[in-house]
C-alpha cells in the first residue's frame, strides 16, 4: 500500500478495530485502539518495525469497524483475530503474554479463568469442551476487563469456595455475587454465566436486550461502560458508568419516640433494586436517648461488623453537615473508606456530601435523587414500622425477630 493518504482520510478518530487486507480479501493483520486514525496513521511513518513494512506493503486496504468505547474493541479485535487468524498476529500468538478466557462447562458453579495460550494445548484445558475466548494482549488488560465486568455483573473467581459459609474478600467489594455463602441460587448464577459468555461473543446489544426485561439496572450500566485512556504506552481503566452505577447503596435512619425505643434502619438497594431481604434493624443499645448522631454511630459500626453482607458502595445517612462530618470522622477512625452523602430534611432534602467526592460522582449522585429519596423514605417507614409493633411486643413480633440485630 504505497498511497495511504486517500484511506486515511476516511478513518475516524474514534475506538474501534482495524484491519489490513492482502490479496484475495486476505486478513493479514487485526489490532485495535482508542483512536483509529491515530493508531492507523503510525503504520505509515519512517523507521518503523521491518516486519510491519512488509505487512504494509503487502496491503491493498484497510478496513474499520468502529466501537463505541475501547471496551468493545478489546472483545472484537480478540474474536476477530481468532476467526481469522491473521499472518501478522503470530508474533503475539507465540508469545508468552498471550492469553484466553476460559469458562468451564460441565461445573456448578462455574468460575472464568484466565489461561496463557500454551496452556490450553497441556493439562486440565485440553480439549475438555471449555468456552475459550481470545487471544488477549496480556494478563493485566484482560483482568482489568473482568474488573470492570464483574462490577456490572458479579461472578465468583479466585479464592471463592461455593456455599463454605465464609464470604470472600471479592463478595465483600462487590464482585461475587455471594456463591461462598449461598446468597445466589445455581440457576441465578448460571444466567450470570450466560451473560458473560453473549458478552464475550461480541453479542453486547443482544445481552442488553435480554438484561433490560431481566435486570434493566445492569442494562442501564453495561450500556454506559466508558474506557480507558492511553498513559505512557500503558492502558489504564477509568471506569465511568453513565448515571453513576452503584452495585450496592445502603440508606441509615434513626427512629425513636421521645428517646425511647430507638431503633437504626438500614434500607438497601442492590443493582439498582430495592431489596427488602437485605433491610436491617438495629435496636440502640449505647447511645444516650435523643442522641441521632450518637445512634447512628452505634448502628455503622456495629453494621461493619458484619462482614459477611456485602459492603456498601455508596453510603447514605438520613441527616446533615453534623451527621456526616461526625460519621465521616468515625469511618476514617475506622480506616474504611465509602462515600458517603448526607440527606438533609430541615434544608429540604440537600444532599451533603463527605470530603473526597469529586465533582462529577456528586453530579452523578445527584442525578440518582428520585431513587436515593425513596430508599431514604424506605428506610424511615421500615424503622417507624418496627418501633411501633416493637413497643408493643419486642421479643414476639415477627418483623422484629426476623430484621433487628442486637450485635
Amino acid at each position: 500500500m504505497r498511497k495511504p493518504f486517500g484511506i486515511l482520510k476516511k478513518i475516524p478518530e474514534s475506538s474501534g478495530v482495524y484491519r489490513f487486507i492482502g490479496k484475495n480479501n486476505k486478513v493479514l493483520y487485526v489490532g485495535r485502539a482508542i483512536n483509529l486514525k491515530r493508531r492507523v496513521s503510525q503504520y505509515f511513518q519512517k523507521n518503523i518495525d521491518p516486519r510491519i513494512v512488509e505487512m504494509v506493503l503487502l496491503a491493498r486496504d484497510v478496513k474499520i469497524t468502529k466501537t463505541n468505547t475501547l471496551f468493545e474493541a478489546i472483545i472484537l479485535e480478540a474474536n476477530l483475530i481468532k476467526k481469522y487468524l491473521p499472518k501478522y498476529n503470530v508474533r503475539e500468538k507465540d508469545n508468552k503474554s498471550f492469553v484466553h478466557l476460559v469458562i468451564p462447562r460441565r461445573v456448578m458453579y462455574p468460575q472464568p479463568f484466565i489461561v496463557r495460550g500454551r496452556e490450553l494445548e497441556i493439562g486440565k484445558w485440553r480439549n475438555n469442551g471449555n468456552y475459550v475466548f481470545g487471544p488477549f494482549q496480556g494478563i493485566r488488560e484482560l483482568q482489568e476487563l473482568l474488573k470492570i465486568i464483574r462490577r456490572v455483573i458479579p461472578l465468583s473467581m479466585g479464592r471463592c469456595v461455593p456455599n463454605s459459609g465464609k464470604p470472600c474478600f471479592d463478595y465483600q467489594i462487590g464482585l461475587c455475587p455471594g456463591v461462598c455463602i449461598g446468597a445466589i441460587t445455581r440457576q441465578e448464577y448460571q444466567k450470570s454465566i450466560h451473560n458473560l459468555i453473549l458478552l464475550f461473543s461480541g453479542k453486547k446489544q443482544a445481552l442488553i436486550k435480554r438484561l433490560q426485561k431481566d435486570n434493566p439496572g445492569q442494562a442501564v450500566a453495561l450500556k454506559h461502560i466508558q474506557d480507558v485512556t492511553l498513559i505512557s504506552g500503558m492502558e489504564k481503566w477509568k471506569v465511568s458508568i453513565g448515571k453513576q452505577f452503584f452495585g450496592r447503596i445502603e440508606v441509615y435512619d434513626i427512629s425513636h419516640f421521645g428517646g425511647k425505643d430507638t431503633y437504626g434502619a438500614m434500607s438497601v438497594m442492590e443493582n439498582n433494586r430495592i431489596t427488602k431481604d437485605q433491610y436491617r434493624l438495629f435496636k440502640i443499645q449505647s447511645a444516650p436517648g435523643n442522641d441521632d448522631i450518637r445512634a447512628l454511630e452505634e448502628m455503622i459500626k456495629r453494621r461493619l461488623r458484619h462482614r459477611e453482607w456485602r459492603y456498601p458502595d455508596l453510603m447514605v445517612v438520613d441527616g446533615g453537615i453534623p451527621q456526616v462530618r461526625h460519621i465521616y470522622g468515625v469511618l476514617k477512625l475506622l480506616k474504611t473508606k465509602f462515600p458517603l452523602v448526607g440527606i438533609s430534611k430541615l434544608q429540604g432534602d440537600r444532599f451533603v456530601f463527605a470530603p473526597g467526592i469529586d465533582l462529577s460522582v456528586r453530579k452523578n449522585i445527584q442525578a440518582m435523587r428520585t431513587a436515593l429519596l425513596g430508599l431514604r423514605d424506605e428506610a424511615h417507614r421500615f424503622g417507624n414500622r418496627a418501633r411501633k409493633r416493637g413497643t408493643k411486643n419486642i421479643s414476639e413480633h415477627r418483623l422484629v425477630k426476623q430484621f433487628c440485630y442486637t450485635e
